[in-house]
């Protein structure tokens, strides 16, 4: 099954807000094994919204559309639609109790164009709006299937995961399971892991392989179509097995997992401790690990040193170090973690410092890094050499930072949980 994605409002064509919905739905579909080939964005305009459903008509089997439900006279999607199909729109009385209930319970007067947010194309599969007012649609005709979601994302996402996309697995399935499987890698970039397992992506058929490059990672969805759900995971397992012969080093996680997260879960298991002493990121890697949940059973404490005489009088780094090698060097990052890891008692010391950019720092040129970890005695160092923007670079520390940090625990014999 081929799909497209109308996303319908004019706002959206003046650049007043993303097209967020379309890169949702376009993810939620890869993970069933339907192809998206083609985004639209079409104003409010019943001719070019005709005339953009006739193309999609033409490359499609699946049309998804986004926005255009609402009550107000520019709200036209299933307006234009029912006219095109000839098919009438009807009222649905479920969706019109809970609008009618919606503006009793807020003490308000419901206006008559509200009634028109419960109007559906008739014969279609009524999606609730557990979220908002307006229900979302799904029909068949012609061949294909035409779905009608509402426009806010915090409407259309769960309507699309509860709602629809149950009722398109079981009409793509024919009965049976589709399962979908997620690997993380960082390190690696998403040419050179295509070209490492190019002879597993062309041999590719049940299950399929979609990789994907998000903020410095990499992703490769695996979806296999079975008869059961264990079957499914076995198809899943194998084709998992043979990618991680080839590039498991890379592998930090899988599904919903984050670098943060999966370092969080080692740190928690083997009982360790640690802090971190931040120059360019400062305090960004603290924020990254603080996000997650239980954190404080590991993350001790940790300091922001942004100046030489921070790092020297608040931190402890002999002036000796950072006159001789500098502020942006291998010594200056292996002594900052060594001393927050002794000022905080912690098993391990992060020491970030590093030329973030634009402009070159302490004669270093922008995107040099140094990344200092101590864990117990041992202390190692990495470079990096970036060539982002400043914050992206922040941000690429940081990863690289918690990415080197599992592999060094892992080389110490620090299994992964």
């Amino acid at each position: 099954m081929n799909a497209e994605i109308i996303a319908v409002g004019s706002e959206l064509l003046l650049g007043q807000i993303a097209n967020t919905n379309a890169t949702f739905i376009s993810s939620q579909l890869s993970e069933i094994g339907i192809n998206v080939y083609f985004h639209s964005v079409i104003g409010d305009n019943g001719g070019r919204l005709k005339k953009a459903i006739e193309i999609a008509e033409s490359r499609a089997d699946l049309i998804i559309f986004s926005g255009g439900l609402g009550p107000t006279k520019d709200d036209l999607t299933k307006e234009t639609l029912a006219e095109h199909l000839k098919v009438p729109l009807v009222y649905d009385e479920k969706a019109l109790e809970t609008i009618e209930r919606f503006f009793q319970n807020q003490g308000r007067t419901m206006t008559e164009n509200n009634r028109k947010q419960a109007l559906v194309l008739e014969g279609s599969d009524v999606l609730p709006n557990h979220h908002g007012l307006a229900p979302g649609m799904m029909l068949q005709k012609g061949g294909r299937t035409y779905i009608l979601l509402p426009g806010p994302p915090k409407e259309l996402e769960p309507m699309f995961q509860f709602e629809a996309k149950p009722r398109l697995v079981s009409l793509i399935s024919q009965g049976g399971v589709i399962l979908s499987h997620v690997l993380r890698f960082y390190g690696i970039g998403e040419a050179e892991l295509e070209t490492k397992i190019q002879h597993i992506l062309d041999a590719q058929t049940n299950p399929t392989i979609a990789p994907l490059a998000s903020d410095g990672e990499v992703m490769l969805r695996i979806t296999a179509k079975a008869n059961s759900k264990d079957e499914a995971w076995q198809f899943i397992h194998e084709k998992k097995q043979e990618i991680l012969a080839i590039v498991g080093k890379y592998n930090y996680g899988v599904d919903d997992d984050t670098l943060a997260s999966k370092t969080v879960e080692m740190l928690l298991y083997h009982k360790l401790t640690i802090s971190a002493a931040e120059s360019l990121t400062a305090g960004l890697f603290l924020s990254e690990l603080a996000e997650i949940p239980g954190v404080s059973g590991a993350l001790v404490g940790g300091m922001v040193t942004y100046t030489k005489e921070a790092k020297m009088n608040q931190l402890g780094v002999p002036n000796e170090i950072l006159d001789q090698h500098g502020i942006v060097s291998s010594e200056c990052a292996e002594h900052m973690a060594k001393c927050v890891r002794e000022k905080f008692g912690t098993d391990i010391g992060i020491g970030l410092t590093g030329a973030a950019g634009p402009d070159p720092h302490d004669g270093q040129p922008a995107g040099t890094i140094w990344i200092g970890i101590a864990i117990g005695d041992d202390v190692v160092t990495r470079k990096l050499q970036l060539s982002g923007f400043r914050n992206t670079n922040r941000l690429r520390t940081v990863k690289y930072t918690l990415s080197y940090l599992i592999r060094l625990l892992e080389e110490k014999g620090y299994k992964k949980v």
